[in-house]
């Protein structure tokens, strides 16, 4: 790719910066939007947790497939194809008639997502070659998430409350319609100089444990843990894993290239991604249902008292990244981690008349913890990489996020049912106990993870990986 200027290069970051906030808009705005489809379609809690994993799973299933055939068939034309289909997804999801044809559509804008984020974040790594230029464009890719998440709550709650939940699907149609033109526009094409083969085997493989793993945990309570369904798609998770390593470490070009794992900052950032996003995800799905179906606030209150954790995830993104540039990973972790835990132990405290300010000191606390993370997780997942396999890197950063994101949710909803003593409006709060205690174990693995694979050890590791290529 052509060297550009760098008023083009920050162009580039701007338009490839629009799909994660489109995506993370979308996060946000669903979530707020949970009880509003539970109202509409009578949906137990769940459907309410497919309505997310559903998109989710797809996700992380495709991420790596999608970051690879960028690499091989064009950046910007995948780029592309993703924003038309998620656009596509999004409008479809606004006239669904049932909650499983919501489902479904999401499925669709999860394929399109699937071509977003990680093919965004390759074509950013390959636009911005000087490492610390670099960290500091994905300081700005993250300070993104934070913004997505700050207007996510009070717009998604303006239209649930003004205009139905519909509404948060149909604002995403124009933004992508406007990223298609842009990206023809301004962002040049790029490619791996050795396109990589596609790899069906290692595909079906990844799809089959992903959704034995989360369909096993969403619907064995309702299905019973013991039986042959529950207990056959734990089998295929496990079979699935097994023959998944076998067989990519003896592929010449793998779907999941094995030796990336070889560097512990890489396999750290990798874990740390998928406790960090697994609070993430469970924080915003619980949330919601206490703010809303606990205690009675409209979408928009919700929205609003949810912003302060979007705002500090805005302003300490672009922190993390300066660090991470000029310091190295270890702060922005320990710092993360110690502020997950944190969190979840404060929420751990929350009762059906918890007053305003002890809401917003937990918030804050976590979006501190949370807008410190993303920027050593893909920065690990990028640097010291072959800028040639870029979008393959970064696709199995974004799925470890999305893998994440769906453990998150389903381990959260599962817990939540499973303790659940009458009503969701009436026994919310003692269910949910436990699920606030698992959001503060996942900051504690982010802290310990962040520490490890910081060390000189891990560092030793890494170089290794360069130095035998």
């Amino acid at each position: 790719m052509e060297e550009l200027t760098r008023g083009r290069r920050l162009l580039v970051l701007a338009i490839c910066c629009s799909s994660l906030f489109i995506v993370g808009l979308d996060s946000t705005i669903v979530n707020l939007a949970l009880p509003a489809i539970r109202s509409e379609f009578g949906a137990s809690v769940a459907k309410l947790q497919w309505t997310i994993d559903a998109y989710t799973l797809v996700l992380a299933s495709l991420l790596m497939v999608s970051g690879s055939t960028a690499d091989r068939v064009g950046r910007r034309r995948t780029f592309q194809v993703g924003l038309v289909l998620f656009g596509i997804g999004s409008l479809l999801c606004g006239v669904a008639s049932t909650v499983d044809l919501l489902i479904a559509f999401r499925v669709l804008q999860a394929v399109g997502g699937s071509m977003l984020n990680p093919v965004a974040m390759s074509i950013i790594a390959n636009t911005f070659t000087n490492p610390r230029e670099r960290a500091q464009a994905i300081g700005v890719w993250g300070g993104v998430v934070g913004l997505s998440m700050a207007v996510g709550p009070v717009v998604g709650g303006s239209l649930v409350d003004a205009a139905g939940w519909r509404f948060i699907f149909w604002i995403n149609v124009p933004v992508a319609a406007a990223a298609v033109l842009m990206t023809a526009l301004f962002v040049p094409e790029s490619r791996a100089a050795v396109p990589r083969r596609m790899d069906p085997v290692g595909q079906v493989l990844v799809v089959l444990l992903l959704g034995g793993l989360t369909y096993g945990i969403i619907e064995g309570r309702s299905a019973g843990w013991g039986s042959p369904l529950i207990i056959g798609c734990f089998v295929v998770c496990v079979v699935a894993l097994v023959t998944l390593v076998y067989y990519e470490r003896r592929r010449e070009q793998p779907l999941l290239e094995p030796r990336f794992f070889r560097s512990a900052p890489f396999s750290g950032a990798t874990l740390i991604a998928v406790c960090g996003f697994s609070a993430l995800s469970a924080f915003l799905f619980l949330n919601s249902l206490y703010l809303q179906s606990v205690r009675g606030f409209t979408a928009l209150h919700a929205g609003l008292l949810t912003l302060p954790m979007a705002a500090m995830t805005v302003v300490f993104a672009p922190v993390s990244g300066w660090l991470v540039g000029h310091r190295g990973p270890r702060v922005p972790l320990v710092v993360a981690g110690t502020m997950l835990t944190v969190s979840g132990l404060l929420l751990s405290q929350l009762t059906t008349t918890t007053g305003t300010v002890h809401l917003l000191i937990s918030y804050l606390v976590f979006g501190l913890g949370f807008g410190m993370l993303n920027a050593p997780i893909t920065n690990a997942a990028v640097s010291g990489m072959p800028r040639a396999q870029a979008g393959v890197a970064a696709a199995i950063a974004s799925t470890s996020r999305q893998v994440g994101a769906s453990l998150g949710v389903a381990v959260a909803g599962t817990v939540l049912t499973a303790r659940l003593v009458g009503s969701l409006e009436t026994g919310f709060v003692s269910a949910a106990l436990l699920c606030w205690y698992i959001i503060a174990g996942c900051g504690v693995l982010v802290l310990a993870l962040g520490l490890i694979t910081t060390s000189r050890w891990a560092r030793r590791t890494a170089e290794d990986l360069v130095r035998a290529g």
